[in-house]
């Protein structure tokens, strides 16, 4: 029994094989021409249906134009669960700007220590949690780096080890 018969409890039947394998015969080029002629008219049909779906989008597309003074707001959303949940809201108070538009996440505590032994080294890593993120978004960061950047933060963690 194949898998098929034993989910589906029928034989499998294709399109273009409809005989047992015991029965099978060789039926020549005909078959063989069958088939490429059907594969030939899919095609066909899925590049008409292409075509009328770029027909659609290029009629609604249009150009955006701005100027150099204007400001835009990008929403940028790695993971499909931080969509809609009104808790990310930052409040704009609390970010502060540079004049390239750019602000530094502030760490507000180190979560956990691993080290990554490699051939010839070994790489120690620290979670780290940032500010206006959630506990499932920490991220792994070198521990020399965050030690150079925020000594602060390796002092508040020795203090409950």
């Amino acid at each position: 029994m194949t898998p098929f018969e034993g989910l589906y409890r029928r034989r499998c039947k294709s399109s273009i094989v409809w005989f047992k394998v015991s029965e099978a015969e060789l039926l020549g080029p005909d078959l063989v021409y069958q088939a490429m002629e059907e594969v030939k008219l899919i095609e066909e049909r899925l590049k008409m249906a292409q075509s009328r779906q770029k027909s659609y989008t290029d009629v609604r597309q249009r150009d955006l134009e701005l100027e150099v003074i204007d400001w835009v707001f990008l929403q940028v959303s790695p993971m499909k669960d931080c969509m809609g949940d009104p808790s990310w809201v930052v409040p704009i108070d609390s970010i502060t700007a540079k004049n390239g538009l750019t602000y530094e996440e502030v760490p507000v505590a180190i979560l956990g220590r691993q080290v990554c032994k490699l051939r010839n080294k070994e790489v120690a890593s620290v979670k780290v949690l940032w500010r206006s993120q959630k506990v499932v978004e920490a991220t792994w960061e070198a521990e020399e780096d965050m030690k150079s950047r925020y000594p602060h933060l390796f002092e508040e963690s020795q203090r409950y080890r």
